[in-house]
């Protein structure tokens, strides 16, 4: 925010100014942000955590709320929604290109290694 005010030429005593009234009337909350941002991209983008931490340290989240926005219950675990991504993808499991398209696909989406290998074994190649 106080990087766009600066941008629209408002002085440092108006920024702080504004700045405190959004933070007052909880227009300016970053751990409400970082919370609803993490449940936002789960559900509608499929991104996984690595990629969503990625995204909010690109907008000046502290590492803390990031965290704590990471650890709030979802729709399961990374595995659990990297196997329901493959399965809405309808990604072709049977040979060593569909594995190998899975993996870029979930490793663009922000998910580990680990968890991507995790989600291809559950899917298999039937799913």
């Amino acid at each position: 925010m106080e990087r766009w005010l600066e941008q629209r030429e408002a002085g440092p005593d108006e920024r702080a100014r504004v700045i405190a009234y959004l933070t007052e009337n909880l227009a300016l909350d970053d751990a409400r942000f970082a919370e609803a941002f993490t449940a936002d991209k789960r559900q509608l983008s499929g991104w996984g955590n690595d990629r969503i931490e990625q995204a909010l340290r690109r907008r000046g989240i502290r590492s803390d709320l990031i965290g704590s926005a990471l650890e709030q219950p979802g729709d399961g675990t990374e595995v659990d929604r990297a196997a329901r991504l493959l399965a809405e993808k309808r990604v072709e499991l049977g040979d060593d290109r569909g594995r190998s398209r899975a993996l870029g696909m979930l490793a663009r989406r922000g998910y580990s290694a680990e968890d991507a290998y995790a989600a291809i074994r559950r899917a298999g190649p039937d799913h």
